[in-house]
């Protein structure tokens, strides 16, 4: 350690030796940035001649949701090894949306959805955490510019691993993607949180994945019902073991939502903010009139409603600014709920997050603004294969911040929320209650200041907003 601060300028050494975080073990990783986003066309070889790519990942490579040497303290990883699974389930006699017309008014399917399933594991002895998972490139069939293009990258589980039954029953928590997007998109934030004690269920929404994203009827009809489906769906394979892995596995009676953009839109609706009238009839919406499955207070919402939800992470959720709610709807979220969005968004523009967050009036709500950044602020690093394609990587990379510290950030405070609100750890609420709300106009290098963001490290917090909201009139 010495003889490398031996070639740093000397203030910085002082700095380091002497300053307010004096005692503080320096972080150190040996981790090489890369990871396998076949086909690999840069970096193909690591720095010890090995040939990387996905068939040779081992335990020093970077995997997405990893740790920088500045994360904060509840980004790290918890006591229990992960395990991955991927499952099919089925949505059977749906209406589709997509084939309605005027002659056809009551189209019917099944809608297929995949699901990563992310647990507490018992590793067996020499396994490893590691994995691979299938994604595509694209926004949907047909788009030349955009054309689908499957890849994979890697992932700190391990597939098909035995579950840890030690402190089982977990509470569940539900992943939706954005549109388009897929279940592992948020994979930095899935891995660590199973590792934490829960069951993480990324959802795959049918004509709503990079692979086959069609028509936005279908999203706006199908969001809510699919989380709710999946819901059941996993609710059931825990009591009733028809994946035997899951049994006795799940606590569904506390379950979390996590929806980024349309995910966002999705969770809300499903965790009991209705739709506006103006929406549900909007003529270039939804035809038939199908949405009126989501207005408040009719029964059909109302038996949609599942009190098992406890809890909402909300990404950038779209989509306020075109009148999907209204300050009365909004008072139908209830459960609290934690509004993450950049202060530059203009996907789902922050005016729109803003009011979301400021008239949900019904839910204890906290907001993390991050300043500068625009929409792709909770997703995995862009993979080494969009480079290629300009628009297909600023589908991942923020312009202005790290997304690995992005990553390590959503993973402290959503530990802290999900902790005080599925598991009754109130210990970890410190994390979120926060003195001085501005990062920037905090006590940046002394912990010993009552300003400064608790579990931070130096320096470690600048441009972020974190704000609480209590339930009231």
């Amino acid at each position: 350690m010495f003889r490398g601060l031996l070639r740093l300028p000397f203030l910085i050494v002082v700095a380091i030796l002497f300053g307010p975080w004096a005692g503080t073990p320096l972080v150190s990783t040996a981790q090489a940035l890369h990871n396998c986003g076949e086909p690999h066309a840069k970096h193909e070889d690591g720095d010890d001649g090995r040939p990387h790519r996905c068939r040779n990942l081992d335990e020093d490579d970077f995997f997405y949701g990893d740790p920088r040497p500045d994360a904060p303290e509840l980004a790290y990883r918890g006591p229990y090894k992960v395990g991955v699974r991927t499952l099919q389930v089925v949505h059977t006699d749906q209406i589709d949306i997509l084939n309605y017309s005027e002659e056809n008014t009551e189209p019917r399917y099944d809608r297929p959805l995949k699901l990563e399933v992310w647990y507490p594991a018992a590793l067996k002895k020499r396994q490893k955490e590691i994995t691979t998972y299938d994604d595509n490139l694209g926004t949907g069939p047909n788009v030349p510019d955009r054309p689908v293009v499957p890849f994979k990258f890697g992932g700190r589980a391990a597939r098909g691993a035995a579950p840890d039954l030690s402190g089982a029953p977990y509470p569940l928590v539900i992943v939706s993607h954005g549109y388009p997007g897929s279940r592992v998109l948020l994979s930095n934030l899935s891995e660590p949180l199973a590792s934490k004690g829960y069951i993480v269920v990324g959802i795959d929404h049918f004509e709503s994945t990079h692979a086959d994203k069609l028509g936005f009827s279908s999203t706006l009809l199908n969001r809510p019902d699919d989380i709710l489906f999946v819901l059941n769906e996993v609710a059931e394979m825990g009591y009733f073991g028809r994946h035997a892995f899951l049994r006795g596995m799940v606590d569904a009676e506390n379950t979390a939502l996590i929806g980024y953009s349309m995910g966002g839109y999705g969770a809300l609706v499903a965790a009991g903010a209705g739709l506006t009238e103006f929406f549900i009839n909007f003529p270039f919406g939804v035809p038939g009139g199908y949405l009126a499955r989501y207005r408040p207070g009719s029964p059909e919402y109302e038996a949609r409603l599942d009190d098992r939800i406890k809890a909402a992470v909300l990404f950038a959720p779209c989509c306020a600014t075109f009148g999907f709610w209204d300050t009365t709807t909004l008072q139908g979220l209830t459960i609290p709920s934690y509004f993450i969005v950049g202060d530059q968004d203009r996907t789902a523009p922050f005016d729109g997050v803003e009011f979301l967050y400021k008239n949900a009036k019904a839910s204890d709500r906290y907001v993390l603004i991050y300043q500068g950044a625009i929409h792709e602020v909770p997703v995995n690093p862009a993979p080494p294969i969009s480079e290629s394609n300009y628009p297909e990587w600023l589908h991942y990379q923020e312009p202005a911040w790290d997304n690995r510290k992005l990553n390590n950030v959503n993973q402290h405070f959503v530990t802290a929320f999900l902790g005080v609100h599925l598991k009754g750890q109130e210990e970890l609420r410190r994390y979120l209650d926060l003195e001085e709300p501005i990062s920037n106009d905090s006590s940046r290098d002394d912990p010993s200041d009552p300003s400064y963001w608790t579990g931070f490290t130096p320096f470690g917090a600048i441009g972020m907003e974190q704000r609480f909201f209590e339930a009231g009139p």
